[in-house]
C-alpha cells in the first residue's frame, strides 16, 4: 500500500449497502475500509463462514483493502477476563477471516460521571485498570501471532489521552498498536505534539493508525465535513507530515450516532480535499 493511505469506517454509512460504500470509496480514491462489528449490521459476530467470504470477496473485487475491524471490546471493562478475552478472541478470528490486519478495541474502564473537557475519574485506580487491560491484551498474544491479526487500542472513553493509552500499552508484551482519534486527546487538553510523543512507538510499528474527524465542538458534536468544524485538522496534518507518519488515515464519520450528519460520500470528498491540500506533493512523488 502507498504511504498514508486513506480509509473510512462503515460507522459512517449505517443504512447503506456494502456496494454503495465501496463505490463512494473508489470514487474519492480511498483504498481502505474499516468494518464496524456490531449486532444487526453489515458485520456481526454470528456471521457464517460463507458470509465472511462473500464480504471479503466483494471488497477485494472493488480493489479495496480491509484496513481493520472496529470492535466494541473494552479491555479494561469490569466484566470477567473470560468474557472480555473471549469477545476479543472472536473478533480476532473474524478479522482473520476477512483479511483485516488489526482489531480496534476500547479501554472502557468504569468511570464516574464527568464533563466533556476533563479526563474521566475512574471508579477504581488507574493503575489497576491499566493492569487489567494489559493482562487481557497479553492473553491473546499467541492467538494473534497464529492469525497475524493484532489488537489496536484507541484513545477513547476512560483513556482519552495518548498518555493514558501509553500507560496500558507499555505493559503489553505481545504486538499491539494504537489508534489516535484526533478528537478525544484534544478535547481534554492534551496537545497534538504530546499525543504523538506518547503514542509514537505504537503508531510507527506497522499496526497503528490515526482518525480524522471534525465538528463544531464543544457546542455541537454533529460531524461536519473536514475543515468546517473546530478541531485542529490542519495542525494535525502538519504534524503527521513533519513526523513522516506513514500509516493509515481513517475517516471516522459518526453518522450512526448523529443521523442528521451529511451522507458519507460528502465526508469522503471533504477528507480527500483535506488530504490533498497537505499531502499532494508527497502523493505526486509516489
Amino acid at each position: 500500500m502507498p504511504l498514508n493511505y486513506l480509509t473510512a469506517s462503515t460507522l459512517g454509512a449505517p443504512d447503506e449497502s456494502l456496494d454503495t460504500v465501496l463505490s463512494w470509496l473508489t470514487a474519492e480514491g480511498f483504498t481502505g475500509i474499516e468494518l464496524r462489528l456490531a449486532t444487526g449490521h453489515l458485520l456481526h459476530p454470528a456471521m457464517t463462514r460463507r458470509q465472511r467470504q462473500d464480504v471479503k470477496s466483494t471488497i477485494a473485487d472493488a480493489g479495496i483493502v480491509v484496513s481493520g475491524l472496529a470492535s466494541y471490546v473494552r479491555v479494561a471493562d469490569s466484566a470477567s477476563d473470560d468474557v472480555v478475552v473471549g469477545a476479543l478472541e472472536a473478533a480476532l478470528m473474524l478479522a482473520g477471516d476477512l483479511g483485516a490486519p488489526v482489531v480496534r478495541v476500547f479501554p472502557g474502564a468504569p468511570t464516574h460521571p464527568g464533563t466533556y473537557d476533563r479526563v474521566p475519574d475512574l471508579i477504581g485506580s488507574r493503575a489497576d485498570a491499566n493492569a487489567t487491560a494489559a493482562r487481557r491484551l497479553n492473553a491473546v498474544a499467541a492467538l494473534c501471532e497464529d492469525l497475524q491479526v493484532y489488537p489496536v487500542l484507541e484513545t477513547h472513553d476512560s483513556h482519552p489521552r495518548g498518555e493514558d493509552i501509553a500507560g496500558i500499552l507499555e505493559h503489553v508484551e505481545g504486538k499491539v498498536g494504537a489508534v489516535w482519534d484526533l478528537m478525544h486527546p484534544w478535547r481534554v487538553g492534551e496537545n497534538l505534539e504530546t499525543t504523538w510523543q506518547q503514542l509514537e512507538p505504537w503508531l510507527r510499528n506497522g499496526l497503528g493508525s490515526v482518525q480524522v474527524k471534525d465538528a463544531r465542538l464543544p457546542e455541537d458534536a454533529t460531524p461536519l465535513p473536514i475543515g468546517q468544524g473546530s478541531l485542529p485538522v490542519a495542525d494535525f496534518a502538519a504534524l503527521l507530515r513533519e513526523m513522516e507518519y506513514g500509516g493509515p488515515i481513517c475517516l471516522e464519520w459518526e453518522k450512526t450516532w448523529h443521523p442528521k450528519a451529511e451522507r458519507l460520500d460528502v465526508a469522503l470528498a471533504s477528507t480527500r480535499r483535506w488530504f490533498d491540500s497537505h499531502w499532494a506533493a508527497d502523493s505526486a512523488a509516489l
